[in-house]
C-alpha cells in the first residue's frame, strides 16, 4: 500500500513540477514578449548570430519547444526565412539546457554556510512562493502580477521536484529502481525508447530531464555518493532529444504552411543527427577505453545537467556546417503548395495562434494587418474619388469592389484573432493595446466602407446617364486634397504612434466640416440656378456625407493614438475634443486657421473658374 501512496505522491510532484514550469515559462514569455519580438526580428542571414539568439530566447522563456514554434510562426508570416530559422533551431536546443542547470540547485549541500543554505530549494522555494504571492495580492505596480507569477512558478517547480525526490527516496532500499536502471543499462534500445516515450508524453525535454535529475538526487546516500550510471544516462538523453522534437514538429505542422512545417522537419533532422552523433562518438571512445572511468560512474543532478549541456553544445558545433543540407532535405520532404497566392495571404497567415504565448508578436501581426487594411482603404478612397472627379470607369469600380471584399475579410480575421488572443493576456499594457486595436479594426473597415459607398454612388449615377457638373468636380478635388492630408497624418500617427501627427488631425477635421458646409451651400445655389439636376444633387449630398464621415474616422484614430500614449486620458476623449473646439488651444487654433485659409482659397478659386 505504501508503494501506491508513494506513487501518488510522485505523480503529484510531477504535476506540480510541470505546472510550475509552465507557469514560469508563460509568465516569462508574457513579460518578455516585447524583448522576444525585438530579438527575433534582429535575425539576419548570419547563422552564428541566429544561434546565439536562439540560445538567448530559449534561456529567457525556458522552452525550446516554444522558441521553435514561435520561429515556425515567424517563418509562416514571412518575417523570417527558413534559412534564417536554422540557427535559431540549433540555438534553442542548446538554450534548453539552462533549465537543467537551474534544477541542479537541488544538489546543493547547504552545510553550515548561510549563503549555500539559502540557495537550497528547501529554502529558496518557500521564499519564491511568499515573494510571488505578495507581489500578486498586495503590491500593485507595472508587471507586479507577471513577476509574481514567475516567482510562483519557480517555487512550485522546486516544490514539485522535492516532492518527487522524497517519494522516490522511500524506494531506495527496495532495489526496485536499481533493478529498473540496471535493466535499462543492459538494454540500450529499451533505455532509448523510455527516454523518447516520456519526453513525448510530457511534451518537454526539460521536464523529462528534470525528472531524471530528481531520481538521481533520490539515490544519493548520506555521503553524497550515488545516482544513475552514465551508461544509462547517455542513452536516455538521446531518446529524450527525439521524443521532444517529434512533439515540436507536430505542433509546428498543425494548420501550417509548407515553410512553417519545414521548421519542424529541420528540428527533427537536427535531433536525429544529434542522436546518431552522440551514440557513435560515445561508442567509439568507449571502445578505445577513453571513458572507462566514466562509464559506470553514477551521475547526480549536476552531472546529468552537465552531460546534457556538453552533448547539446558539442553537437551544435559539429552539426552546424550541415544546416544547408537540412534545409534541402526539408524542402524535398515538404513540397510547396501549388495554389494561386491570395492577396494579403501572408498578412492573414501571420495572425497565427502560435504567437498567443508571446503577445508582443501577436500584436505585431495585428499591427501589420491593420496597417494593410488602412492602406487598402486609403487606396480605395483615392480610386473612388477619381471616379467622382474624372468620371465613371467600370474597371476601376470593379477593383474597388474586390478590394472592399478583401478589406472586410481581413477585418473579420483580425477581429477573430483579437478575440482568441484576449484570453491569453493579462499585462496592463497589453490590455491597452488590445483596446486600441479593437477600436481601430472597426475604424479602418469603416474607412473602406465609405470609399466603397462613394464608388457605388457614382456607379448608380452613371447608370442613369447623369454626370456631375464641372464645378462639383472641382469642389470634390479640393475635398479630396484635404482628406489626403488628413489621411497622411492618420497613417503616420498609427505607424509611429506619433502624438504630434495625431494632434494635426483634429484641426483639419474641423476644416473638412466647414468645407462640406460650404460645398452644400454652393450646391443649393447650383440647384436654384438649374446648373445641377435633382438626381445628381442627391448623390452629391451623399458624397459629402461620406467625406465628412471619413474625416470623423480619422479623428477617432487620432484620439485612439493619443489615449494609447497618454492612458490617463482614456475616459476623457470627449472632453479633450470639446476643449479643442472651444478655441482655448493656441496650437489647434493656429493649425485650423492656416488650413482653413489654404483650402477655402482653393475652393473659392474652383468656384471662380466656373463663374
Amino acid at each position: 500500500m505504501n508503494y501506491f501512496f508513494n506513487g501518488v505522491s510522485l505523480f503529484g510532484g510531477l504535476a506540480m513540477f510541470l505546472y510550475g514550469m509552465r507557469l514560469m515559462s508563460s509568465s516569462l514569455k508574457e513579460g518578455q514578449s516585447g524583448t522576444l519580438k525585438v530579438v527575433l526580428e534582429k535575425v539576419t542571414n548570419n547563422p552564428l548570430k541566429a544561434i546565439f539568439l536562439g540560445i538567448l530566447v530559449t534561456a529567457i522563456i525556458q522552452s525550446s519547444t516554444a522558441t521553435i514554434v514561435i520561429t515556425s510562426g515567424l517563418v509562416a508570416a514571412g518575417v523570417l526565412s527558413l534559412h534564417q530559422s536554422m540557427g535559431i533551431i540549433i540555438g534553442a536546443n542548446v538554450g534548453t539546457t539552462v533549465t537543467g542547470q537551474i534544477i541542479r540547485l537541488l544538489d546543493i549541500d547547504g552545510g553550515a554556510s548561510s549563503v549555500l543554505r539559502f540557495l537550497q530549494p528547501s529554502t529558496l522555494a518557500p521564499f519564491a512562493l511568499v515573494a510571488g504571492i505578495i507581489l500578486i495580492m498586495f503590491l500593485k505596480f507595472q508587471k507586479s502580477d507577471n513577476i509574481g507569477s514567475i516567482l510562483m512558478g519557480f517555487g512550485i517547480l522546486f516544490t514539485g521536484l522535492m516532492n518527487m525526490t522524497n517519494s522516490v527516496s522511500s524506494l531506495k532500499g527496495t532495489g526496485i529502481i536499481d533493478a529498473i536502471f540496471t535493466g535499462l543499462g543492459n538494454n540500450p534500445i529499451l533505455a532509448y525508447l523510455a527516454g523518447a516515450s516520456v519526453a513525448f508524453v510530457l511534451q518537454s525535454s526539460s521536464a523529462t530531464i528534470g525528472l531524471l535529475q530528481a531520481l538521481a538526487i533520490s539515490f544519493k546516500d548520506e555521503m553524497g555518493v550515488g545516482g544513475i550510471p552514465f551508461n544509462v544516462i547517455y542513452i536516455i538523453l538521446v531518446g529524450i532529444y527525439l521524443g521532444d522534437c517529434v512533439t515540436t514538429a507536430i505542433v509546428c505542422s498543425i494548420g501550417a504552411k509548407p515553410e512553417a512545417k519545414r521548421v519542424g522537419i529541420v528540428n527533427i533532422l537536427f535531433n536525429l543527427s544529434k542522436t546518431v552523433l552522440v551514440l557513435v562518438v560515445v561508442t567509439i571512445v568507449h571502445q578505445f577505453g577513453l571513458i572507462d572511468s566514466l562509464w559506470d560512474r553514477t551521475l547526480t543532478s549536476g552531472g546529468i545537467a552537465n552531460t546534457n549541456t556538453v552533448f547539446n553544445l558539442g553537437c551544435a558545433i559539429l552539426l552546424f556546417p550541415l544546416v544547408g543540407i537540412y534545409e534541402k532535405i526539408a524542402r524535398k520532404i515538404v513540397k510547396d503548395e501549388e495554389t494561386v497566392k491570395e492577396k494579403y495571404s501572408d498578412v492573414k497567415t501571420a495572425l497565427s495562434p502560435v504567437f498567443f504565448a508571446t503577445p508582443a508578436l501577436a500584436f505585431r501581426s495585428v499591427y501589420n494587418a491593420l496597417l494593410t487594411m488602412f492602406d487598402a482603404s486609403r487606396e480605395n478612397f483615392r480610386k473612388a474619388m477619381g471616379l467622382v472627379i474624372n468620371g465613371f470607369d467600370k474597371a476601376i469600380f470593379d477593383e474597388v469592389e474586390e478590394e472592399e471584399d478583401r478589406i472586410d475579410q481581413l477585418a473579420d480575421n483580425v477581429d477573430n484573432y483579437l478575440l482568441q488572443l484576449s484570453s491569453h493576456i493579462s499585462d496592463e499594457n497589453h490590455i491597452r493595446i488590445m483596446d486600441e486595436y479593437y477600436k481601430l479594426v472597426t475604424e479602418f473597415e469603416r474607412l473602406g466602407d465609405h470609399a466603397a459607398n462613394i464608388a457605388e454612388a457614382v456607379r448608380d449615377l452613371d447608370k442613369q446617364g447623369i454626370a456631375f457638373s464641372n464645378m462639383a468636380r472641382k469642389e470634390m478635388a479640393v475635398a479630396k486634397e484635404l482628406l489626403e492630408k488628413i489621411l497622411d497624418y492618420t497613417r503616420f500617427a498609427f505607424l509611429k504612434r506619433n502624438a504630434d501627427a495625431a494632434q494635426h488631425i483634429e484641426p483639419l477635421e474641423e476644416v473638412v466640416d466647414d468645407i462640406v458646409n460650404a460645398m452644400h451651400d454652393n450646391h443649393i445655389v447650383r440647384l436654384r440656378e438649374g446648373k445641377c439636376t435633382i438626381p445628381a444633387g442627391v448623390t452629391f449630398l451623399d458624397l459629402l456625407n461620406n467625406i465628412e464621415r471619413i474625416s470623423d474616422t480619422c479623428s477617432n484614430v487620432g484620439v485612439a493614438t493619443i489615449t494609447r500614449i497618454h492612458p490617463e486620458m482614456e475616459n476623457q476623449a470627449h472632453k479633450y475634443i470639446s476643449s479643442l473646439h472651444q478655441g482655448i488651444d493656441a496650437n489647434f487654433n493656429l493649425q485650423y486657421n492656416t488650413a482653413h485659409t489654404k483650402y477655402f482659397a482653393l475652393l473659392d478659386e474652383a468656384v471662380a473658374e466656373q463663374s
